[in-house]
């Protein structure tokens, strides 16, 4: 299997096992999890002609470690990142002092009136790194790193969350608690 065709393939399970699971016509249990067969049918049904080795080489090496099995490879789910209701079992995690998140300058306006809010997904993603704050803002436009005062939101109440990909998630940032 090719590069190109991992990251295709990669990019199918991230809609699929984040959004649209109907796409490929698998369903996600309450707990965001699809069964590996069927996801490989499903798969396979988009185009994609791929085997439970190809697909643990695809989860182990995606970059952004999107997704996990479970113990024996029977089910997989995506770490974080849904738009569709599921409860992925976040553990709910004291944050560092500071967080950062990446956007677009173009949303800053908006940003500084409303604060950050998840839109379309469950949770706000934020980073212990600017570098990736950085990669993740240069997505949408010309990037800005925002810094984000995670021990003041925690110590005010806020949840915060780590996922299995070290992903920190809260659901929604005040304008209050950010910074440039």
């Amino acid at each position: 299997m090719t590069e190109k065709e991992k990251n295709k393939i990669s990019r199918l399970m991230s809609l699929v096992l984040r959004h649209e699971p109907e796409t490929i016509g698998v369903t996600l249990d309450a707990n965001g999890w699809v069964d590996v067969e069927a996801l490989i049918e499903g798969i396979s049904r988009a185009g994609y002609e791929i085997r439970l080795e190809q697909l643990k080489d695809i989860v182990s090496t995606n970059n952004k470690q999107r997704f996990k099995f479970n113990d024996d490879f029977t089910k997989i789910r995506a770490n974080q990142g849904h738009s569709v209701s599921v409860n992925v079992e976040l553990k709910e995690v004291q944050p560092t002092d500071v967080l950062y998140h990446g956007t677009a300058t173009r949303f800053l306006a908006s940003i500084q009136k409303e604060g950050i809010v998840s839109k379309s997904r469950m949770h706000v993603h934020l980073s212990d790194e600017k570098e990736t704050a950085l990669n993740v803002g240069s997505r949408h436009g010309k990037p800005v790193v925002l810094v984000i005062n995670a021990v003041k939101m925690h110590e005010d109440g806020y949840k915060f969350y780590l996922s299995d990909n070290g992903v920190w998630l809260v659901e929604a940032i005040p304008p209050k608690y950010i910074y440039q």
